[in-house]
C-alpha cells in the first residue's frame, strides 16, 4: 500500500513538472521562430533593394557533377551554345542554352579544368587549361593544354604538361595562332611549367615570355581591345606544404 502511495505522488510531481516546463519549451519555440521570421523578412528586404531584383534565379547544370565552375565560354554569335568548365568535373556542353548538358572531355587525360577561350574568329575552335586555379587542398591538377577544332567532338593535348593548373587563356583576336597561356604551376612544389607562355603558330611549339620564379606562376592575362599588343599580367607566388603554405607572396 505505501510503495503504490510513493507511486502515485511520484507521478503527481512528474505531471506538475511537465505542466509548468510546457509553456517555457513553447516560449522558447515562438521566440525562435520570430527570429526565424526576422531573418526571412530581412534576406527578402535585401533581395528586393538589389540590382538583380527583377531577376529570377533557377539552377541550369550541369547536374550531378563534383566540385565547382571554373569558366565559361560563351558563342558569341549563337547564345543558346555554351561551355562549361567544372574543378573536377571534365568540359560540358550545351546547344540549348542550358536546358541539357553533353559530356565532352570525359575520354581524355585530365579531369580538373581550370579555364577555357573560345576563338574569337572560329566558335568551333576551343581551348581547354586543365588543372583548378587555385591552391587549396583539395584542388585538382591537370596534363597541359587541350585544343578542339570542331566544338569540343575531339580535343588535342598541345603541350605544357608540367603546368599543373592553368589560370587563363588568351587568344589575339587579330591572329588565332597567337594565343597567350597563364600558368599557375604546381602548389605542391617548385618549378615546371610556370609563367607566362606563348604560341605562334597554334600551339606547335611555346615560348616562355614571363618568368619570376621557381615558386611563383602566372593566372591572369588580358589584353588592351584596342591594342593587343599591350598585354597585362597578374601573378601568384604560392607552394603548399602538409601544414603551411605561401598564399600570395611577395614575389
Amino acid at each position: 500500500m505505501e510503495i503504490a502511495k510513493t507511486y502515485a505522488k511520484v507521478s503527481i510531481v512528474i505531471m506538475l513538472a511537465i505542466m509548468l516546463l510546457s509553456p517555457v519549451h513553447l516560449l522558447g519555440q515562438k521566440k525562435e521562430a520570430k527570429k526565424d521570421t526576422k531573418k526571412v523578412e530581412i534576406k527578402d528586404s535585401l533581395v528586393k533593394s538589389s540590382l538583380v531584383s527583377g531577376l529570377k534565379f533557377r539552377g541550369i547544370g550541369p547536374a550531378f557533377t563534383s566540385g565547382r565552375i571554373s569558366d565559361f565560354a560563351v558563342n558569341p554569335k549563337n547564345h543558346s551554345e555554351f561551355y562549361v568548365a567544372v574543378s573536377s568535373g571534365h568540359i560540358w556542353k550545351t546547344t540549348n542554352k542550358g536546358i541539357t548538358f553533353e559530356p565532352i572531355f570525359d575520354n581524355y587525360g585530365a579531369y580538373s579544368i581550370g579555364c577555357l577561350a573560345m576563338d574569337p574568329n572560329n566558335s568551333n575552335v576551343i581551348w581547354a587549361g586543365t588543372g583548378e586555379n587555385n591552391h587549396q587542398r583539395a584542388l585538382g591538377y591537370g596534363n597541359g593544354v587541350y585544343k578542339s577544332v570542331n566544338g569540343g567532338k575531339s580535343w588535342e593535348n598541345m603541350g605544357l604538361k608540367e603546368s599543373r593548373q592553368i589560370g587563363m587563356i588568351l587568344i589575339d583576336p587579330r591572329n588565332s595562332n597567337t594565343v597567350y597561356v597563364a600558368a599557375e604551376g604546381s602548389a605542391w612544389g617548385p618549378g615546371g611549367d610556370r609563367g607566362l607562355y606563348k604560341t605562334t603558330d597554334g600551339g606547335k611549339k611555346w615560348e616562355k615570355i614571363l618568368n619570376i620564379s621557381e615558386n611563383t606562376g602566372i593566372n591572369n592575362i588580358i589584353c588592351d581591345p584596342r591594342n593587343p599588343d599591350i598585354l597585362y599580367a597578374t601573378s601568384e607566388q604560392r607552394r603548399r606544404h602538409v601544414f603551411t603554405k605561401i598564399g600570395g607572396g611577395p614575389e
